[in-house]
């Protein structure tokens, strides 16, 4: 029978040197943050536990000081292993300042690494990040400049390349729930994602170390229904009650990011009208009746919102990495959840669907392209980011569009009769001569046949074996002073170039029921067509 105690008891379990694996998502989804504000608090008052390695295979907290925030004291950590570390900027600047050991991998990898520990196999066997930053001949993911120890391994296999992620020790896990029994059996009813719960908990108890999840209430004894529990009584040591725990950083209680009900699609905001509509609306002209997507971070997210306003969202299946199925992916701080979805799985075995090819589209950001076609999301000017889920999700989806602004930094645009006029230019190109991080390659896409485009609010381009080649410009932009004077490399010229579609540009609908209509689908497996064609 698993102890209920302080979430400050709980802290005292943590001892220094000690490696500490933290389930959740981001914005504070299933984020078990009393627990980890309370070892916080403990470092502040006590100076203990000293030089911990926090292992979690997504980004956590509120872009301030939550979660991972929490941690970033100096002493308190000796090195961070994670998929990002956007939701928490202060990890970033000890890792930058070398104060801490860094490496940020695929956060794929990282979920899929949980079950290959739970089992007591030797690691991760998975083509997952080659020819990036975390391939060991590209980096092997290491953030930090002062650090040689390799946590990723090329090897090869049966005439082809891999990469091996090495499997860790771990002493002590947080974890999150809803209701726990008496017995320690936990539910996640209200929680927005499921994540790699189970598996963490298991591969902490593998290694003998100790399970603590937090959770928002306790039930009596053989009350909870045996198909909800996700982390069985007999896995868990600790069980911390935080009465007032939000379902998100954002969002006290969500009924539709709990799958409790489904809201009307008129309850879905606009998006207003201006440069990320734009570049979402071009984006979702690569979508087609049944497309299963998955949409990224950033401006991708607005793609759910287009689809809604456009009447399309029942007509495709978009995703995310967190393990959603179908619905609208929320947007922003809530990036993560999602609405009216139609099946909620644990992130590892999304991660296999992606990984097998499963996506028929990929809409994701970028924060720099270059010449070859390389995207970088993980590291630019003094921030680090990392990948996230972005290498698992592009490197196996049949198309990837890439989308963002031409330019960073401020800039002033308008559409006077739908004509684009660029009074002032961001400052800084993202179109460059060649990326400081290699997130993305662009020549390894070619190899395996993918499609690619990079989408922005005044051009479109796509990848070729040649290079990237312009393909669209927008009405009213001139193609020397708008769009060449302002990149790193000269693209290639498509012979056909031609203008983005004016509709675009407008505050009306762009007819993307219509548009998806015409385009084609996902091709029927020979079965199913052999059987429809018997029928028929």
């Amino acid at each position: 029978m698993a102890e209920v105690v302080t979430a400050r008891a709980a802290a005292a379990v943590v001892r220094s040197g000690e490696t500490l694996l933290i389930g959740g998502s981001g914005g504070g989804h299933a984020v078990p943050d009393a627990l980890m504000a309370a070892l916080g608090k403990r470092y502040t008052e006590s100076g203990e536990p000293r030089g911990i390695t926090a292992l979690h295979p997504v980004g956590l907290g509120d872009g301030k000081g939550k979660g991972a925030g929490y941690f970033a004291q100096e002493g308190l950590l000796s090195r961070v292993i994670s998929g990002t570390y956007v939701n928490s900027p202060s990890i970033s600047d000890l890792v930058l300042a070398d104060k801490i050991e860094g490496w940020t991998l695929p956060q794929g990898a990282l979920s899929q690494l949980m079950r290959e520990m739970a089992a007591g196999r030797a690691g991760l066997l998975t083509k997952t990040g080659l020819h990036t930053f975390v391939d060991p001949r590209l980096g092997g993911g290491r953030q930090s400049s002062a650090i040689t120890e390799e946590l990723v391994e090329l090897t090869t296999f049966r005439g082809e390349e891999y990469l091996f992620y090495k499997p860790y020790k771990v002493d002590v896990c947080f974890l999150r729930g809803t209701t726990a029994d008496e017995d320690g059996n936990v539910t996640m009813e209200q929680e927005a994602v499921f994540g790699e719960m189970l598996s963490e908990a298991q591969a902490t108890r593998r290694n003998g170390g100790v399970v603590i999840v937090q959770v928002k209430r306790l039930a009596k004894r053989g009350t909870l229904a045996p198909k909800q529990v996700k982390i069985p009584g007999i896995l868990v040591d600790l069980i911390v009650v935080d009465r007032d725990q939000p379902q998100t950083y954002l969002t006290p209680y969500s009924p539709s990011y709990a799958g409790e009900l489904k809201t009307p699609a008129s309850d879905m905001p606009s998006m207003p009208f201006g440069v990320r509509k734009i570049i979402a609306r071009r984006a979702a002209q690569e979508l087609f009746l049944q497309a299963v997507c998955n949409l990224g971070s950033g401006i991708s997210t607005g793609i759910a919102n287009i689809a809604a306003e456009e009447g399309v969202l029942d007509h495709i299946c978009l995703t995310n990495e967190q393990g959603l199925i179908g619905g609208a992916p929320a947007s922003g701080g809530d990036a993560g959840a999602a609405s009216n979805y139609a099946a909620m799985v644990d992130q590892p075995y999304q991660f296999d669907f992606y990984d097998g090819g499963g996506l028929d589209i990929a809409f994701l950001s970028f924060a720099e392209v270059d010449r070859e076609g390389n995207v970088n999301v993980s590291r630019f000017g003094t921030r680090i980011i990392g990948p996230g889920g972005f290498i698992n999700i592009s490197q196996n989806a049949r198309c990837v569009v890439f989308s963002g602004t031409f330019a960073a930094g401020e800039s002033q645009i308008d559409w006077p009769n739908g004509l684009t006029r660029i009074t002032r230019d961001g400052a800084h190109p993202k179109l460059v001569k060649a990326v400081q991080q290699i997130t993305y390659s662009g020549q390894y896409a070619m190899e395996r046949g993918q499609k690619v485009y990079y989408v922005t609010e005044r051009a479109v381009f796509r990848l070729t074996a040649d290079g990237v080649e312009l393909i669209e410009i927008a009405p009213g932009v001139d193609l020397d002073r708008d769009i060449l004077a302002h990149m790193g490399f000269r693209p290639l010229l498509s012979p056909t170039l031609k203008k983005m579609d004016a509709r675009l540009f407008q505050e009306n609908a762009i007819g993307l029921g219509e548009h998806m209509l015409a385009r084609a689908g996902r091709p029927k497996p020979a079965a199913l067509a052999a059987l429809q064609n018997l029928r028929g």
